[in-house]
């Protein structure tokens, strides 16, 4: 599927870049490209334009980058600060990535996941917050506030066989040339229409979004024989 471009010179000042994203999701497609073999079913669901979350399931430090290479559009993630450690955390930076601070209300990163929607971007989330089981279990009630606050639609997205096996090369990661399939759902809307943003909204709208989600995995292992 070819991509669409949706940089949007009208984004808030201080948004992360879109064209920094758009290098990034180049760098992912060679990379996971080269190294695996992704098949990615539904990217077509994703709508072309506007703004976008796209809520993936966690199992693997893989997951992310295989997003970014093979999402239709590039993504801006909020990744763990953690990660933002050396020479990557210019990287990261440069390529439109969030870094969040999971221990705290981050304020800061909740701005500007806010500002990539409100300028019409793509905002990836593992709403279970940390690499599991990835079987969306338990949800954290960030995905809920940005998908309400923004009125911007929710694609579920199953990443599944990135934690399968590991490489004999590198233990770390996948097998080499092994397949991960990448699953996107139907978009939806978290909110009950109301617009309320009280805290019984959101609980409602992450139990929401909890079904959809988890009916998404398995539908997707379901279709892939996973």
């Amino acid at each position: 599927m070819s991509p669409a471009s949706t940089a949007n010179p009208s984004s808030p000042a201080g948004a992360p870049g879109e064209r920094g994203a758009a290098v990034g999701r180049r760098i992912g497609i060679g990379l996971m490209y080269s190294l695996w073999r992704p098949r990615v079913l539904g990217a077509w669901r994703v709508p072309v334009t506007g703004p976008v979350i796209l809520a993936v399931n966690h199992t693997h430090a893989l997951d992310g980058p295989m997003l970014m290479g093979t999402a239709p559009r590039p993504v801006h993630f909020l990744i763990k600060k953690e990660a933002f450690v050396g020479p990557l955390d210019p990287f990261l930076r440069g390529i439109g990535q969030l870094k969040v601070d999971r221990e705290v209300a981050d304020r800061a990163a909740v701005t500007r996941a806010l500002d990539v929607l409100a300028g019409g971007g793509v905002l990836g989330i593992f709403p279970e917050g940390t690499r599991g089981e990835g079987d969306f279990a338990a949800l954290r009630a960030g995905l809920a506030y940005f998908a309400v606050r923004s009125g911007a639609p929710v694609v579920p997205v199953a990443v599944l066989g990135s934690a399968e096996r590991r490489s004999r090369l590198i233990s770390a990661v996948p097998p080499l040339r092994g397949r991960v399939d990448v699953v996107f759902g139907e978009p939806f809307d978290a909110g009950d229409g109301s617009g309320r943003r009280t805290r019984r909204a959101l609980d409602e709208a992450t139990t929401r979004i909890q079904r959809r989600l988890t009916d998404h995995l398995a539908g997707a292992r379901k279709l892939t024989g996973r």
